[in-house]
């Protein structure tokens, strides 16, 4: 039986599918084992990093990688992140920075870190373990990365955004029409599921996918 984290795991190596050779920094468990993945399989040309010094490989370091070697890929736009967002709202605006008013917050999370320069710079994705409606909200607290109504409102010096995909533990997400919308659903979850767990209205096309199963391969290497 396929579990709901190894479908989340694919969802999130799909997201590199075709990147070529390009940086990819998989920030958190599930991103790193899904780029892992993506490499060991269709997308043989990335290079991962460790987010110190270090490119990665299956089998441990493959080479030497400082920030300022880092900061020159991110701003060639050769860089595809996938972050976490404790917050993202409908245009994909993300919030890792603080919950309730930023002059006086409920709670302090981990500032903007990268977000605007990722965001602005090079594609992202985001990977949101649980879907509720704390983390989908009609509007996020702070913006920490941008979405599409804020790149459209840049005019040209928002025209290298994209948000490849949003993936979540009930499915795949992505920006039609400055919006998000389903892409696909995991095995077993139903629409009914995400209107309930989404803090705005989310736009499904007129047939529903279902995310994909592993191949036997693919599965073999997420077992491993």
């Amino acid at each position: 039986m396929i579990s709901r984290l190894e479908y989340c795991v694919l969802s999130c190596a799909e997201a590199f599918r075709g990147d070529g050779e390009i940086m990819v920094s998989p920030m958190g468990a599930v991103p790193k084992r899904a780029a892992l993945l993506a490499r060991a399989t269709f997308a043989p040309d990335i290079l991962l990093t460790d987010g110190v010094a270090g490119l990665v490989c299956e089998d441990g370091l493959e080479g030497w990688m400082p920030y300022r070697r880092v900061f020159e890929t991110l701003w060639a736009g050769r860089r595809h992140v996938m972050m976490g967002a404790s917050q993202i709202d409908a245009h994909g605006n993300t919030n890792i920075s603080c919950v309730g008013d930023w002059a006086r917050p409920k709670v302090q999370l981990l500032g903007v870190r990268g977000g605007p320069g990722n965001t602005i710079n090079h594609t992202t994705s985001y990977f949101i373990p649980r879907h509720s409606k704390k983390a989908f909200v009609e509007r996020v607290d702070m913006v920490s990365g941008i979405g599409a109504d804020r790149a459209a409102a840049l005019g040209e010096g928002g025209r290298f955004f994209e948000i490849r995909r949003v993936v979540s533990d009930l499915g795949v997400f992505v920006l039609r029409e400055g919006r998000l919308s389903v892409r696909s659903l995991h095995p077993g979850v139903e629409a009914a599921e995400v209107v309930e767990k989404t803090g705005f209205a989310v736009s499904f096309p007129e047939t529903v996918p279902v995310t994909r199963d592993p191949t036997a391969a693919e599965l073999a290497l997420l077992r491993a």
